[in-house]
């Protein structure tokens, strides 16, 4: 067992042929160790296992043949690239092999030599032409080299021929050294339940796969075994927080909750009231609440925290609320205290914009329990911020914040009950990976009275046919939103700026219209002014950045028009869509571009086809693949190395229920841990340690 952990944690530069230059290209892909290497798997494969004649071969494919060498030659391109042309040929017909700036090939190939030839086809009239091919000598081809080739992710300076030479190196010490015993991840009982291969078979199988069958079980085998890991990890991580100190027990509802409760001023969704009961019980109980909620945009799940933070209150306690943007936080202040306030609940809002005298006021008041509730920022977490006793966290848009974040608002106090909220609907299977420590509770059903909000696609050429409509809507007296992919013009990038919209728009068709302008680098009480004016109907046409994604509520806009929506994911679109439609209005959103793209244009479609959060939210991850989903790496989403959780979603639901369903003894629990350490490296913290 030492040997072997001694093995795989050993240097790259262990290896033959790796010195301190070869070892830096590695290091470049994150391989400084023999164990990185191997599990530095291939992105595909290519079947060798077939070789046609050349009169076979087809324009387009990969695909590989034997043919003799009958000619080699070399020429200057007009441009000075220097040429190397070798012609083969069998009995079906000739080929073309061509190489660019590599004059050694010319001495490497004579007439008469056969060949085994590997590479892209190309039709090049009434010749076939193969750039760059892999080639292997005929008489020096044997079972392994022709049958299934692994294709690494690589750099440029780092050519697959010498990252495969180096991995078939480390697999030939491995199995030197390994025993199954030694390198085995996973108990028995699991493998054999599940007809696991051996994780010695695995590892071996995955970068040099006999045939088909034995590759789609090795990655089988690796596939579980990172998400198995990943999910005892998390349930370990969930049994740890339930199972540790004990938090504390709110009483049952009482005249207080029953009091905003009822003064509502509508009616609670299904989908509302068994989130709420979720969190009541969680509340109620000694453990500590650690809950999820995922709600699609205007789901209502601002009030549920409101209640939730009411039945803190009335147990004796205080309540923290955090938001990622003051625009977002003075959102929730406003909603809070309309709602609370009349009940006899002090709410106060605590952010980076408060005079220095207004933040010591109100941090002292924290303190003393003055204060119920505060909502803030990022500005809570200051060390400097005192409870006299935090009873509940509330934390919006938490993929937003990093991990350590929420963890130091948490601290302060002794076990507080933790509530998440999230308006971007997470799909099952990233829910499942990402937050499988939580419980979570899901508000899919929208209040009554929401209408569906009707979005079109539109090319530039439409332009001043969608600003005609918007002024028409400013004229009925209605608002306008204008959403710009960046903040000030680019060389780098084609894609319209807020800065130079708003002064474009104000010039023609805005020209007797009130704008405003918003955007992350203004100074936040600008931001706030232009906010309240376009609140209480000053500014009719608000031209911004993705900075009004969340947190912004003006029920009587009614058209949101998205420029350069091409750059955006649907999630986010979604996001931008939801800040119209909030009202009794008929409602649209228009999304401007003219890339072609086929994925692009599918996107844009599917927008003005599907208007339910969590679906969108599906297809999303399908279309961009879990790593841009939240497009930031604050939320914790684990680097998997094998596993693809869209791809994977079968593999992932039968290795979370084996997980769940097996009792680990502490040291095979600590060696998972050492594993996960091992595996995810810096962002070990981020997902395991909330």
């Amino acid at each position: 067992m030492i040997l072997i952990q001694n093995f795989l944690s050993a240097k790259i530069q262990f290896l033959k042929g790796v010195g301190p230059a070869n070892a830096a290209k590695f290091n470049k892909l994150g391989i400084y160790t023999i164990g990185q290497l191997l599990q530095h798997y291939p992105r595909r494969y290519e079947d060798r296992s077939t070789l046609k004649l050349i009169g076979e071969l087809t324009d387009g494919l990969y695909e590989s043949f034997r043919a003799v060498v009958i000619n080699v030659s070399d020429l200057k391109s007009h441009r000075g690239l220097k040429i190397i042309k070798i012609t083969v040929r069998d009995q079906s017909g000739i080929a073309q092999l061509t190489w660019f700036n590599q004059a050694y090939i010319k001495n490497k190939y004579k007439p008469g030599m056969e060949l085994i030839i590997s590479g892209r086809i190309q039709r090049r009239l009434t010749m076939l032409e193969v750039n760059k091919p892999d080639i292997e000598l005929a008489a020096e081809f044997n079972a392994s080299s022709g049958r299934i080739i692994p294709v690494y992710p690589t750099t440029e300076d780092l050519p697959q021929w010498r990252l495969r030479a180096l991995i078939v190196q480390a697999l030939k010490l491995f199995q030197n050294v390994a025993t199954q015993e030694a390198v085995e991840s996973l108990p028995a009982d699991i493998i054999a339940a599940h007809k696991l291969l051996n994780r010695q078979q695995a590892v071996i199988n995955i970068h040099l796969p006999a045939n088909m069958e034995i590759l789609v079980n090795a990655r089988r085998r690796l596939v579980f075994e990172e998400l198995f890991l990943l999910q005892c990890g998390l349930a370990y991580l969930k049994q740890k927080t339930k199972s540790g100190l004990k938090g504390i027990k709110h009483a049952p509802d009482g005249v207080l909750v029953s009091k905003v409760e009822k003064s509502l001023p509508f009616t609670l969704t299904n989908d509302q009231l068994k989130a709420l009961h979720e969190i009541k019980a969680d509340m109620e109980d000694t453990t500590t609440m650690q809950r999820l909620v995922q709600g699609d945009v205007g789901s209502g799940k601002t009030v549920i925290a409101a209640i939730a933070l009411t039945k803190t209150v009335e147990s004796g306690y205080q309540g923290a609320m955090m938001a990622p943007t003051e625009i977002l936080a003075e959102q929730h202040y406003h909603t809070l205290a309309q709602l609370l306030t009349p009940q006899g609940i002090t709410v106060a809002i605590l952010t980076g914009k408060l005079t220095r005298r207004a933040r010591d006021k109100i941090i002292q008041h924290f303190k003393e329990g003055v204060i119920d509730i505060v909502v803030g920022t990022h500005a809570l977490i200051q060390d400097d911020v005192e409870f006299a006793q935090l009873g509940l966290v509330v934390t919006d848009e938490q993929h937003r914040f990093g991990v350590r974040q929420r963890a130091r608002l948490e601290a302060k106090g002794n076990q507080p009950d933790v509530l998440i909220m999230t308006a971007t609907p997470i799909p099952r299977t990233m829910a499942l990976t990402v937050y499988g420590d939580l419980d979570v509770s899901v508000i899919r059903e929208l209040p009554p009275g929401r209408q569906p909000i009707a979005t079109y696609s539109r090319s530039n050429s439409r332009r001043n046919k969608v600003y005609l409509f918007a002024v028409e809507q400013i004229k009925a007296g209605r608002q306008v939103y204008v959403v710009c992919p960046l903040v000030d013009e680019s060389d780098k990038v084609a894609a319209q700026s807020a800065v130079k919209m708003h002064e474009e728009l104000s010039a023609t068709f805005f020209k007797n219209i009130s704008c405003g302008l918003l955007h992350g680098k203004m100074k936040s009480q600008e931001k706030d002014a232009v906010m309240a004016s376009f609140s209480c109907g000053e500014i009719k046409a608000l031209i911004a950045t993705t900075v009004i994604e969340v947190g912004v509520n003006v029920p009587n806009a009614t058209v949101m028009i998205i420029e350069g929506a091409d750059r955006f994911g649907l999630a986010q679109l979604h996001q931008l869509r939801g800040r119209v439609g909030r009202g009794e209005y008929k409602s649209y959103c228009i999304l401007l571009s003219d890339n072609t793209n086929e994925e692009t244009v599918e996107r844009l479609t599917i927008m003005t086809q599907v208007n339910d959060g969590f679906v969108l939210a599906e297809k999303d991850l399908l279309l961009r693949g879990p790593g841009q989903f939240f497009g930031t790496n604050q939320h914790g989403l684990p680097d998997l190395k094998i596993a693809d959780i869209v791809r994977d979603t079968d593999i992932l639901l039968e290795a979370r229920r084996a997980a769940q369903q097996t009792i680990c003894s502490a040291a095979y629990l600590d060696k998972v841990w050492k594993t996960l350490q091992d595996w995810f490296g810096e962002k070990f913290n981020m997902i395991f340690c909330r």
